[in-house]
This record gives C-alpha cells, structure tokens and sequence, in this order.
C-alpha cells in the first residue's frame, strides 16, 4: 500500500548558485504539497536524516518525502514539480516513458551549469558566498 506524500523536504547545495537560485524559485512558486528547503549536509539536515549519505546529497539533489521517500536526482526534480500547482501536469508528463529523455536532459544540463559555476571552473562562489547567476527570472 503506497502511502500519500503530505510533505517534503528538498535538500539543496547552499553553496551552488544554481540551487540557491532555484530554492527561491521553489519558495515563489504555490505549492500543492509543502516544501521544506534545507540545506544539504546542514546540520538541520543530519538530524532530519541520520540515515542519508549526506555527501552524495550534496552531489545531487534529494528530496525526502514525509514518509520516508526518497527521490534523487531526476526523480527528485520531477517530484519538486509534481508538489507545485502550475506544474504538476508537467511533472505527470515527465514521469511517462515519453517525458523521461527530457527530465533526463534537463538535469543534466542542470549538471553541467552547477559544475561550470563551482570554484575553479568559471563563475563560482568566492569567500565561500555564492550569488545567484546572471539569468532570466
């Protein structure tokens, strides 16, 4: 018997640009079922999760479900989408054997963006403080 999701939890790397942008894209958006943002490998986020490999939590994102669920990677973006209202429908869609290629893509392209504003490999955080990228709102 599957059980409902009524909450989840994103983690996030505080120290990437590129998910700090999106975080407060996240909080802007209405929310079908709550999200809580906490940062990956925070304090916060091991007593939450003692059992999560924290250090590969801040390799990809992760989203914990209320009841234990635990999606990565590109499941945890569609499942990001499936919480908010204008695009649940589209996290459906994702989710189908037709939709997946593009979430695949899309978190990829994701990827290779966060891994281009790291430190070292382009516009990356300085002092340890990242800002968010030059982008389209």
């Amino acid at each position: 018997m599957s059980v409902p999701v009524k909450r989840l939890t994103v983690l996030y790397d505080a120290q990437c640009p590129l998910c700090v942008h999106l975080r407060h894209w996240l909080l802007r958006q209405r929310q079908l079922i709550p999200l809580d943002l906490v940062p990956a490998a925070s304090q916060e986020a091991l007593r939450r999760f003692p059992h999560l490999d924290h250090r590969a939590t801040l390799k990809e994102i992760t989203v914990v479900g209320d009841a234990g669920q635990v999606y990565r990677s590109t499941a945890a973006w569609i499942v990001c989408l499936w919480a908010l209202a204008e695009y649940r429908s589209k996290a459906h869609w994702l989710a189908t054997p037709a939709g997946m290629p593009f979430a695949r893509v899309t978190v990829l392209a994701a990827a290779k963006w966060r891994e281009a504003l790291a430190p070292g490999g382009g516009r990356g955080c300085e002092d340890g403080r990242c800002e968010i990228p030059d982008a389209p709102h």
